[in-house]
């Protein structure tokens, strides 16, 4: 089970919208994904690991499910990182793989409790 963390971000207002509860979790952020923090990963079921999310995946990333936390590079193999996985975000401070909107991660992070802005 992943661990549960509480990082302070480097520049909390950039990313966060409102007062709901922040709840964090360490992931596994797959071999090849570089990423700054806000952008939204889906977890890839036969792994377990996190990648971008991208509408058109079929592996179960397609599904938004955390916002990272910080910056991350995993050009040199897998990495852990912080996620946020409850909390208020700002849409516009999101990165969004391939096919996803703003609107379409609202509604699925919604779920979740991760509230986009």
């Amino acid at each position: 089970m992943a661990e549960m963390t509480v990082t302070q971000h480097p520049d909390v207002a950039a990313l966060l919208a409102g007062d709901f509860p922040r709840r964090f979790m360490t992931v596994t952020v797959a071999s090849g994904e570089v990423h700054s923090a806000g952008a939204v990963l889906g977890e890839v079921t036969s792994s377990g690991k996190y990648v971008l999310s991208a509408s058109d995946a079929t592996d179960g990333s397609e599904a938004p499910s955390a916002v990272l936390w910080e910056d991350v590079d995993a050009s040199g193999g897998d990495v852990d990182a912080e996620v946020l996985i409850t909390g208020d975000v700002r849409g516009d401070k999101l990165t969004l793989g391939t096919g996803h909107t703003t609107d379409s991660v609202r509604k699925a992070l919604r779920g979740l409790s991760l509230f986009v802005r």
